[in-house]
């Protein structure tokens, strides 16, 4: 197969993406309450932001650049499943949106939410209303609309297209294309957690699952591109 090496890279990427994930995302979670933080107010978050210092601002840099591996892993991906050339450009399009939302997302907590967080420690009253304000507007617009939704959703449909692409390759097991769907709309159904609240334990188990779904879809790219 001429591109072999395309698809060996794409299965790399997700395996990495993923054990990175796990790694930053702990990192997170033990020093920043993360993700129950981000329902936090200004005075909560901004303080605990800054405190971090250089660390913490790192680890939300190294987060936030971690979706841009979703795109070379869409690549290979593509030339995994060259039965559905159609369905697949639509899938590796919504694959970057969707890494590039996330990507815009994150971006906010080492660059705008970091200013916020050194500007509210030396506020006064009257200006920290002001910054909580921004604070608030900033996670509405670029995180819970711009990284989680449609971030969320395109990563989704780019897990269904996958899934319906790998069904029509001979070389991958019929369940890993289902699984693929099947995971797509558990995706599709945790992005809507803002909107409606109820689904918010599915949005939880994805968090746990996401990791472990690009380990098995690399691996399995990396297993296609030796039999190819």
């Amino acid at each position: 197969m001429p591109h072999r090496s395309v698809v060996a890279a794409g299965g790399l990427c997700f395996i990495v993406g993923a054990l990175a994930f796990v790694s930053v995302f702990g990192y997170l979670a033990t020093h920043f309450d993360y993700p129950g933080i981000l329902h936090g107010s200004a005075a909560e978050v901004l303080p605990r932001l800054r405190g971090g210092g250089s660390p913490m601002r790192a680890a939300w840099a190294f987060y936030a650049v971690l979706p841009l591996l979703l795109v070379p892993a869409a690549v290979g991906t593509f030339f995994a499943c060259p039965s559905s050339r159609g369905r697949m450009t639509i899938a590796l399009v919504a694959a970057a949106i969707g890494a590039l939302a996330m990507c815009i997302g994150l971006m906010r907590w080492p660059s705008i939410h970091w200013a916020l967080a050194q500007a509210y420690a030396q506020a006064g009253v009257e200006a920290r209303i002001s910054l909580a304000a921004v604070f608030a507007g900033l996670n509405l617009y670029l995180g819970n609309y711009i990284g989680e939704f449609l971030g969320e959703i395109c990563l989704a449909f780019f897990f269904l297209l996958c899934g319906l692409s790998l069904l029509d390759e001979a070389r991958f097991p019929r369940w890993l294309g289902w699984c693929a769907a099947a995971f797509a709309g558990l995706f599709a159904i945790g992005a809507l957690r803002n909107a409606v609240p109820a689904v918010q334990g599915i949005s939880d188990v994805n968090n746990a699952l996401l990791p472990l779904w690009m380990i098995v879809l690399g691996v399995s790219l990396l297993m296609y591109s030796r039999k190819a």
